[in-house]
């Protein structure tokens, strides 16, 4: 009995972060939750990246200045810096943050926070990602 209750409190503290961040994200910085909800999933395969592993990187954003703990991973190069969070939440407050203060991004927010393909594609073409398809890759997953 004490495992289910362990499982069901686990459960309820990860879907707390998924649903709850997001949601926070989108009232308090104007990004859609299903963007963050998407990026999430895709950035990290569904929370089983190396990067959320290791340093519950959610969104695979790299240390550009970052003066917090940080982990190396390979991506476009060999042992690339990404930032590294003490949780979940931390990474989903940091994305919504990172989106919202750098000047690249800027043009997102004047899109409607509900119109979540021109998000996706307002991303790929601000250089979120350098996957070709990435815009399409988040459509898919909302």
């Amino acid at each position: 009995m004490k495992r289910y209750i362990l499982l069901l409190i686990t459960l309820f503290s990860f879907l707390s972060t998924m649903v709850g961040a997001p949601i926070e994200g989108m009232l308090k910085y104007g990004i859609p939750a299903s963007i963050t909800l998407a990026q999430g999933l895709l950035e990290s395969s569904a929370g089983r990246s190396d990067l959320v592993i290791q340093g519950n990187n959610h969104f695979g954003i790299k240390c550009h200045g970052w003066t917090g703990r940080t982990i190396y991973h390979d991506d476009d190069a060999r042992g690339e810096c990404f930032r590294a969070y003490k949780n979940a939440l931390e990474s989903y407050e940091d994305h919504c943050k990172f989106l919202r203060e750098r000047p690249r991004y800027r043009s997102l927010f004047d899109l409607d926070r509900t119109d979540y393909r021109s998000w996706a594609y307002g991303l790929k073409r601000a250089g979120y990602a350098t996957n070709p398809s990435y815009a399409q890759q988040l459509i898919n997953i909302i």
